[in-house]
């Protein structure tokens, strides 16, 4: 493992706070603006086997030769319209790359599309997702970026890749990726704006799972839990096969060694001030020689923002990466 080589980045004074940094990094005011990238977007519906099925959103590139294709990953209850995915995408076409924004099961306006409900364990169907966008671009040279819990699935199927790899997949980038999920679900917990921004986002969630599958939820009860922790103790007791949240969150741990057989070229990003992420996962990872690692002094969680403007700089840092591919078809 090395460290990753990137533009430096200091943050101005006003933002040197973690917790304001990941606050304004989901503010619509980042996305306002033409986005060109939206504006050519199509949905797609994916079979992701077992009948399941994820939808998301492909901005084909008018270039004749588009630098490559970028397959995003958002954040736990994000979707492909968070923030931090309409404006990383925008930078990425800009830059001349073909966008694909995938929605995980039950985020978005998807909950409609699967019986069963999300789980973050569930890899192999966001693998086999990411497989079939990559094997139908034609040849480019295929990129993988995610945020958050997008981070972590990005790097699952950067390991993944070691038996069964994916056609043309050069790169992979993790911002902020959670490595220690129960850790970061307590960590979440203990900030009272944290924690019920996602509480909020996630009762509107399963509300809707509730009143599209009246005969399967019943969540009435699980709605008014006050913690995280407390939401996912309940939903795996009534509705999952682990004996324990532990045991759940062991199937999607990523410390230690667990990056060691990463088969792609893969980059992580964080901050020490991120107040979700504890920055030491990183310092004690023991990942191999295809892993880059870059830890900042600030940014927050999937922040790194850079002005009055609010740009992020890992658009920037993301791009610059994928550039030293350049445009290639077999």
């Amino acid at each position: 493992m090395s460290v990753l080589p990137l533009r430096p980045y200091t943050a101005p004074f006003w933002l040197r706070n973690g917790h304001l940094q990941t606050f304004l990094a989901s503010s619509g005011f980042r996305a306002r603006g033409p986005n060109r990238m939206r504006e050519a977007a199509r949905d797609v519906i994916l079979e992701a086997g077992d009948g399941i099925r994820l939808l998301g959103s492909h901005s084909r590139h008018p270039a004749t030769v588009p630098k490559g294709l970028v397959v995003l990953l958002h954040g736990w209850e994000g979707s492909i319209d968070s923030t931090y995915m309409l404006c990383t995408g925008r930078a990425l076409y800009r830059r001349g790359y073909e966008v694909f924004r995938l929605n995980f099961r039950d985020h978005g306006c998807s909950h409609h599309l699967n019986r069963g409900i999300f789980y973050a364990v569930l890899l192999e169907e966001v693998f086999e997702a990411v497989t079939q966008v990559a094997a139908a671009a034609a040849g480019l040279n295929v990129f993988l970026a995610g945020f958050s819990l997008g981070g972590n699935f990005a790097l699952r199927i950067a390991r993944r890749c070691a038996p069964h790899p994916i056609p043309n997949l050069r790169h992979v980038v993790a911002v902020s990726a959670a490595l220690d999920p129960e850790v970061s679900t307590a960590r979440a917990d203990r900030h009272p704006m944290i924690r019920r921004y996602f509480l909020k986002k996630w009762r509107r969630s399963l509300t809707t799972k509730q009143q599209l599958f009246p005969d399967l939820y019943d969540f009435s009860d699980i709605l008014r839990l006050q913690t995280l922790r407390a939401v996912t103790d309940a939903l795996l007791e009534r509705y999952s096969h682990y004996p324990s949240a532990r045991a759940y969150f062991r199937d999607y741990t990523l410390t230690g060694d667990a990056l060691q057989s990463i088969a792609v070229p893969t980059a992580l990003l964080t901050a020490q001030d991120d107040p979700i992420i504890p920055v030491q996962d990183y310092h004690e990872l023991r990942a191999n020689e295809l892993t880059c690692v870059a830890v900042e002094p600030h940014g927050g969680h999937n922040g790194f923002l850079d002005g009055p403007r609010l740009r992020s700089r890992y658009e920037t840092w993301i791009a610059d990466m994928f550039d030293g591919y350049g445009a290639a078809r077999p």
